[in-house]
């Protein structure tokens, strides 16, 4: 009896076993922490590839996003023990740090999210720009610095490119100085007693940018360093009138980083594997 039993219950067990559907893989999972040109053209290629999930997430402090490929989060996670528990919670695979080049916490956060995860991790940073030999550049390490040298120079009619949460260092300098501010938003509050906003989302053509500038009669240009082409017009433009250029240095980086979206695909390769699209 007891040998029967043993057999009825090995032949239910291997029975089971032959007919049970084989368990289901789940596909591997990208974090992109976006903010830049670079992240919506990364969300759009891993998006096209079959056996991976790509989730994009913006801190949500432009109200107008633009909607890339794949999902979609919106909010901050907490600190880098937040991060680091929403990539364990969710079974990320890798991150892709894509913000914007003058980001400042979120690339320290995620490096140290992701190596407490154990989960690898690439910055996405365009190379930056480099003056050309007829350019006027005053290189600055910050903001401040930047305010600094409109007041040293003497500059009265400025194009400020720097973005509207970080025109309170300007709000110092000489009372005669006029700013043409270029956002995305309307500053709330504006802080600079002569200016004019322009709400523009590049990218921005060369002729455009010289008609601006001549049309507004622009000394001085302040903008960052962030690279790319995107918003390299206003720099041909400033070369082409004799316009001086503020900028404005990027932050010193942290951990492995790649130039490109293609080194960028390239390292998901690595890491992940990708299908073809």
């Amino acid at each position: 009896m007891l040998h029967r039993h043993r057999s009825s219950v090995l032949r239910n067990t291997y029975a089971r076993a032959v007919t049970a559907e084989p368990p289901r893989q789940e596909v591997p999972r990208i974090l992109l922490l976006a903010g830049s040109s670079e992240a919506s053209e990364l969300a759009a290629r891993l998006a096209a590839r079959p056996g991976v999930a790509v989730t994009s997430s913006f801190v949500g402090r432009v109200k107008e996003l633009s909607i890339p490929a794949g999902d979609v989060r919106v909010g901050g996670f907490g600190g880098p023990e937040g991060l680091a528990r929403w990539i364990a919670e969710n079974h990320i695979a890798a991150v892709i740090d894509a913000t914007h080049p003058f980001t400042a916490r979120m690339p320290h956060h995620a490096l140290v999210a992701s190596r407490s995860a154990g989960v690898p991790l690439v910055r996405v940073l365009r190379p930056e720009w480099a003056p050309e030999p007829v350019d006027r550049w005053t290189v600055v390490p910050d903001l401040d610095a930047a305010a600094a040298a409109l007041r040293q120079s003497g500059a009265r009619r400025v194009f400020l490119t720097t973005g509207r949460q970080e025109l309170g260092p300007f709000a110092h300098t000489d009372p005669a100085t006029w700013f043409l501010v270029r956002s995305i938003e309307m500053p709330e509050p504006m802080p600079l007693r002569h200016a004019q906003v322009l709400l523009s989302r590049g990218p921005f053509s060369l002729p455009d940018e010289r008609a601006l500038m001549r049309n507004h009669r622009i000394d001085t240009l302040v903008t960052k360093n962030s690279g790319g082409s995107a918003a390299a017009a206003k720099l041909e433009a400033a070369r082409a009138l004799g316009v001086e250029v503020v900028m404005i240095a990027r932050p010193p980086t942290e951990g492995f980083s790649v130039g490109t979206t293609d080194e960028a695909v390239a390292w998901c390769q690595d890491i992940v594997g990708l299908a073809e699209a």
